[in-house]
């Protein structure tokens, strides 16, 4: 089959490319990408797409990809990866709130419960005035982060 993107790579950025691998700076999809696009270079190695996929362990669309990012987007984002469009979300809980919904948890649960359920703590949370509304997943998810370090807190270390 033949090929609709062509690599074709300067002087400069094949010594970028062998930097980065040699140095291995960057994240490993970085050395990855510098790799691929080292040997699918139709100036220099030239590699088919399968005999690259199977030496770096990835599949042919990968390399199909990377080649099509280099020829659409150019060198620097084909190495260093697309930037988010937009950054993540800040966290729900601030470290006191969540302090504070530990000791909730912590406590005992309401009475006609025999344990606290999320949503129920997420109630709770809300009508304590901890934070005016929360889902019961932020809540699973902070417990989770927290439970063992608040329980040895709380009980002390097993060991």
């Amino acid at each position: 089959m033949l090929k609709k993107y062509i690599v074709r790579l300067n002087d400069q950025e094949r010594a970028e490319l062998t930097h980065v691998i040699k140095k291995l700076s960057g994240t490993s999809q970085k050395v990855r990408r510098a790799q691929i696009l080292l040997k699918s270079d139709a100036d220099g190695p030239g590699w088919t797409d399968a005999k690259i996929a199977e030496a770096f362990n990835c599949r042919t669309k990968t390399v199909e990809n990377i080649r099509q990012r280099l020829v659409e987007n150019g060198f620097r984002e084909t190495l260093d990866g697309k930037k988010r469009a937009t950054p993540p979300t800040p966290k729900s809980l601030d470290g006191e709130q969540e302090a504070r919904v530990i000791a909730t948890r912590l406590g005992p649960p309401p009475e006609g419960y025999s344990n606290w359920s999320l949503r129920l703590l997420a109630r709770k949370v809300v009508e304590l005035g901890i934070v005016d509304s929360v889902s019961h997943a932020t809540l699973g998810r902070t417990l989770k982060k927290r439970h063992e370090q608040s329980q040895n807190a709380v009980l002390g270390h097993p060991s």
